[in-house]
């Protein structure tokens, strides 16, 4: 959790009013996000998979009995509240894009059609040259600099908050993953940035210019891809002075979110590595951008850092010095949204012997991608009213490579991420932290 807090319970403004999400894409993420929402809304699903709507969490000692639903714990808005809006390069709406992503049946979309039909994507900043293999792409912002594009992105959240008659807004990355960016000096400061927009370096990807036109509107700005973007610190450091929440990056979905389960597993029991072999096929846009080696690269770096954070082999270098992680994501387009990944894991036991764990998980990467969108934009509003400005950690949970404090070390394992997620929302509400000590039930 960003910034020191009271003992005392926060003051956190109420979930009055409607919110407005706006998604940097239109794609198999953001239109299953939004039919599954709205399917909610009319009592045709039940929302599996979101921590905000079906999780609860402990209150006080095991023998006290209070367990409630986080969303009735914790004054979040209303899925009846929320509306939806997006920029996409390519002109379809959200009933088109829904069809073509090929993830959801029709007779899921049939009944929301006229929902889906309605959300039609504003122009997007998209530059070519940082997500390759992308076509058809028209609906696209002119601009001389790209300070001027990042200006056309305020004007349209303004306009989208007046048009719907909204509260307030969160903003959540989900388009394609850009080509790999070292950061640089033009990342440094606020001043050297927005120089930098004006210059038109090619050091400022897109993704940063959403993220720049949030944070300057006092949005929420959360980054479900691995790109270089909110994770700068010029942005960083904008977002504290203006009070704006930020979280990223890289939604954790399918084998990085198993390898944050199975990981923390061989470390807790002090086995040892030799090696983790990952590979994954997949056949919807996200797998075909990852074709190109630059946004590879960008996707590679967040995966690798998982397990090597994790396993900390500085600390135990008799059991995880040398071991071999790799990394393989290859386009098919037969698969669609069904990805699969196979993991063949070598780990070492007793005396050196080795053993093999194997994985084959066959995963709809956006069924499991949209409700941790919905559950970091409800809790980044959340964030927003209750003060919470800048790097919000507690959210490491729903990310491959969370943001930090600079010089902190990341926490990937999910069972520490979801105790720091609910310890921080006892702590704004008031409630005592769970250590899970246990001593008290035993002791007189």
């Amino acid at each position: 959790m960003q910034g020191s807090q009271a003992d005392s319970k926060p003051q956190i403004r109420p979930a009055e009013g409607r919110l407005g999400i706006l998604t940097p894409g239109l794609g198999a993420v953001a239109t299953t996000l939004m039919a599954g929402v709205e399917s909610v809304r009319r009592g045709h699903s039940k929302p599996i998979g979101s921590l905000t709507q079906m999780a609860t969490i402990r209150l006080g000692k095991r023998t006290d009995n209070r367990a409630p639903l986080i969303k009735d714990f914790v004054p979040l808005a209303r899925l009846e509240d929320i509306v939806f809006g997006a920029w996409d390069p390519i002109p379809d709406d959200a009933l088109t894009a829904a069809r073509q992503a090929g993830v959801l049946d029709e007779r899921d979309i049939a009944p929301i059609a006229d929902f889906l039909a309605a959300i039609v994507p504003m122009p997007a900043v998209f530059d070519a040259r940082y997500v390759a293999r992308l076509h058809d792409c028209t609906n696209v912002k002119q601009g001389r600099t790209k300070r001027d594009l990042a200006e056309q992105l305020r004007q349209d959240i303004r306009n989208f908050k007046e048009k719907h008659e909204l509260d307030r807004i969160v903003m959540v990355w989900c388009a394609s993953t850009e080509t790999f960016i070292k950061p640089g000096p033009q990342h440094a400061t606020i001043q050297q940035f927005e120089l930098a927009m004006e210059q038109n370096d090619d050091a400022i990807a897109p993704s940063m210019l959403y993220a720049w036109a949030a944070i300057m509107e006092g949005v929420a700005y959360c980054n479900g891809a691995p790109n270089l973007a909110v994770d700068i610190p010029a942005l960083t450091s904008l977002a504290e002075q203006r009070g704006v929440a930020i979280s990223g990056k890289d939604f954790k979905t399918g084998q990085t979110w198993l390898k944050t389960v199975l990981a923390p597993g061989i470390k807790a029991r002090m086995l040892g590595l030799a090696g983790w072999y990952s590979t994954n096929i997949l056949g919807n846009r996200d797998g075909e951008v990852l074709e190109d080696p630059g946004s590879f690269k960008t996707k590679e770096e967040s995966k690798l850092s998982v397990l090597h954070d994790i396993l900390q082999p500085e600390k135990y270098p008799d059991l995880y010095k040398d071991f071999s992680h790799v990394v393989r994501i290859n386009y098919y387009p037969p698969r669609g949204d069904n990805k699969e990944g196979w993991d063949n894991i070598d780990i070492v036991g007793w005396m050196g012997y080795p053993m093999q764990i194997k994985v084959n998980f066959l995963c709809r990467d956006s069924i499991l991608a949209a409700p941790l969108v919905l559950d970091l934009a409800l809790f980044s509003d959340f964030a927003q009213r209750a003060g919470m400005k800048g790097i919000q950690e507690w959210l490491s949970f729903f990310y491959k490579s969370p943001m930090t404090a600079p010089g902190l070390h990341p926490e990937h394992d999910l069972f520490i991420q979801q105790t720091k997620l609910k310890n921080t929302l006892r702590h704004m509400m008031g409630e005592d932290q769970i250590t899970h000590l246990g001593l008290e039930y035993y002791q007189s």
